[in-house]
C-alpha cells in the first residue's frame, strides 16, 4: 500500500501502536507485546513511511512500557483519555500537511 500510495504521490505517514496493558477488554500476554514492539519497530525503521508519529513514545509510560502513562489513560488501559488524546494531538507536527 506504501509504494502504490507513493507510486501517486502520495505521502504516507505512520503511526506507532500505542501501549494496551493491562487491559480487561483486550488480555495482552508476553506475545501480543512483542508483536506491538516488533510492528512499531517495523514502523519507526527508515524506508517505510515518509514520517513517524510515534503514538507509543508519546502515551507509554517509561517505568512500564507495556503501559500508558495514568495521566494519559482513561482508565481501561486500553484508549487514551481526553489528557492523552490532547498529547497524541499536539505531537503531531502541523508541517506535515502543508506542501
Amino acid at each position: 500500500m506504501i509504494e502504490r500510495a507513493h507510486a501517486h504521490g502520495i505521502r504516507v505517514y505512520g503511526a506507532t501502536i500505542t501501549p494496551d496493558g493491562g487491559s480487561d477488554f483486550y488480555h495482552p500476554d508476553a506475545q501480543s507485546e512483542a508483536d506491538r514492539k516488533a510492528v512499531n519497530d517495523w514502523i519507526r525503521a527508515p524506508g517505510h513511511f515518509d514520517a513517524v508519529l510515534d503514538f507509543d513514545q508519546v502515551v507509554r509510560d517509561p517505568q512500564q512500557p507495556d503501559r500508558m502513562l495514568p495521566a494519559w489513560d482513561s482508565g481501561d488501559h486500553l484508549h487514551p483519555g481526553p489528557a492523552g488524546y490532547r498529547a497524541i494531538g499536539n505531537s503531531v507536527p502541523l508541517s506535515l500537511f502543508s506542501r
